[in-house]
């Protein structure tokens, strides 16, 4: 079968790799239809590691993925060949102390799709996945809409997160796909305004078209001076959806006493650094999200039912011959890209 290869820095190919073989009796073989381009899968073609994850080359990546059920396990419970999935990427024990205090996404021995040294990537023709990892698509959603569902999750946990108690007042740094995503969380779980920035202007116009109360570009606006204007107080909770370090700072300077900092954002570096006076004075509480725990369906679920319409971010599809062309493009942020697709099928 075919699949998109990470073989250097930089270095994309499309090479005939082996069939995967189920072995367990829940597993099922699933036909992938496409696969989104993620910003971690970016950072190990730019840089071939994320922190202490170094990439192996040749290596397959691509967690974002949705396809066709070809065959089933005698135990993959109601699945059945031809129903369309979104796939789930992490593959948890269920037996450790984190997965049974309700914290699979922290899981002891936790596997995830395309990351080194867990599992292979699902940019490929075919994956084999546990069943339960495997959620089945309602009629009028797309694969392509599939893709969506596991950024969308990651922002839906984010605002879990927080224990129930939605900002009134939120700021988001960064309005790539993941921003993007808990902007449409905020809207549909947060009562109030919603501010946001970015350094790439199509993707500040992105923001304002999907609901952004302000968004403008850190490069060349007055951040802090403009969110200010229009908040006094200031934020009660802010999203660093950048992976920047320097993000970590402004976010500081955005957030009322009291406030909340969420770092969803994965920086490439493996330490950072911020102002802890500021942070202490503000008595600020930071929160680190872990991809995502039991929100899932609930993704599927929102893009289903309408309370969250992420389509606008799938900007480029390309097919699986042309894989290359699509790494280099979104890497180098060109032609107003948000979300790249892969198609198989």
């Amino acid at each position: 079968m075919k699949a998109v290869v990470l073989t250097g820095i930089g270095q994309v190919e499309v090479r005939d790799v082996p069939m995967p073989r189920p072995v367990r009796d829940d597993d099922v073989l699933v036909k992938m239809g496409a696969v989104g381009v993620c910003g971690s899968d970016i950072h190990y073609y730019r840089d071939g590691r994320i922190g202490d994850q170094v990439v192996v080359h040749p290596a397959v990546i691509g967690h974002e993925g949705a396809g066709v059920i070809e065959r089933v396990g005698p135990a993959a419970g109601g699945l059945k060949p031809g129903d369309r999935v979104a796939v789930d990427p992490a593959v948890v024990c269920g037996r450790c102390d984190q997965c049974l205090d309700y914290r699979p996404n922290t899981c002891r021995d936790l596997l995830f799709l395309g990351t080194p040294g867990q599992l292979p990537g699902c940019l490929s023709e075919y994956l084999v996945m546990p069943a339960r990892n495997c959620l089945p698509l309602p009629e009028g959603m797309s694969l392509g809409d599939g893709v969506l569902v596991e950024p969308l999750s990651i922002a839906l946990h984010s605002f879990k997160i927080l224990g129930g108690r939605a900002p009134e007042k939120t700021g988001i740094l960064g309005s790539g796909p993941i921003g993007l995503s808990v902007l449409l969380a905020a809207r549909a779980l947060a009562p109030g305004p919603v501010y946001m920035t970015d350094r790439i202007d199509d993707r500040v116009e992105a923001a304002r078209r999907a609901g952004a109360s302000w968004a403008g570009n850190p490069d060349r606006d007055d951040v802090a001076a403009e969110i200010g204007s229009r908040e006094p107080r200031l934020l009660d909770a802010v999203f660093e959806c950048t992976g920047d370090p320097a993000a970590l700072d402004q976010a500081v300077d955005l957030l009322a006493p009291g406030g909340r900092l969420v770092i969803v954002g994965i920086p490439a570096a493996p330490r950072v650094s911020i102002d802890i006076h500021a942070l202490r004075r503000k008595e600020i509480t930071v929160f680190n999200v872990r991809r995502q725990r039991y929100c899932f369906s609930e993704a599927i679920d929102f893009i289903a039912g309408g309370a969250a319409d992420p389509r606008f971010m799938l900007t480029h599809r390309f097919d699986i011959d042309q894989a290359a062309a699509a790494f280099d493009l979104t890497a180098g942020y060109r032609d107003g890209v948000i979300k790249t697709i892969i198609r198989l099928i």
